[in-house]
């Protein structure tokens, strides 16, 4: 038995799979599932999702949504999310460099929001170069 895990943006199922186990990026830190979890509602993060398919673990980068956890099936809602297959970690260490650049330089309140919302996807693409690059 495994879970079932489909993962719904705006525009597309990004995710539509079983996996042994998940790691969910939710608002009030990480998050494991697995088989014959109580029913939950959860929000969720940016964060990186993490799924372990015949004992590997595949990142997805989530951009903030909710997730529904009910009879080994696992519904995820979210405003965007990324697949990662290849990412470079000298890549996304500039990426996160550039993103606190713009944080730093933010002056009105519309450039601080938007700014940290880069800089948090940076830190998440970050984070998903690194599981896969060990």
């Amino acid at each position: 038995m495994s879970l079932k895990i489909r993962v719904i943006a705006p525009d597309k199922i990004v995710w539509d799979a079983e996996a042994e186990e998940i790691i969910l990026p939710s608002s009030t830190g990480q998050l494991g599932i697995l088989q014959g979890h109580i029913p939950l509602l959860t929000a969720l993060d940016i964060g990186v999702m993490r799924v372990r398919i015949n004992k590997e673990w595949k990142p997805i980068i989530l951009l903030g949504g909710f997730a529904e956890i009910k009879n080994n099936s696992i519904t995820i809602l979210v405003n965007g999310a990324e697949e990662i297959s290849k990412i470079s970690i000298e890549e996304t260490k500039a990426d996160l460099e550039k993103a606190t650049n713009l944080v730093e330089e933010a002056i009105t309140n519309k450039e601080k929001i938007e700014a940290t919302q880069i800089l948090r996807k940076a830190k998440a693409k970050l984070q998903a170069a690194t599981i896969i690059n060990n």
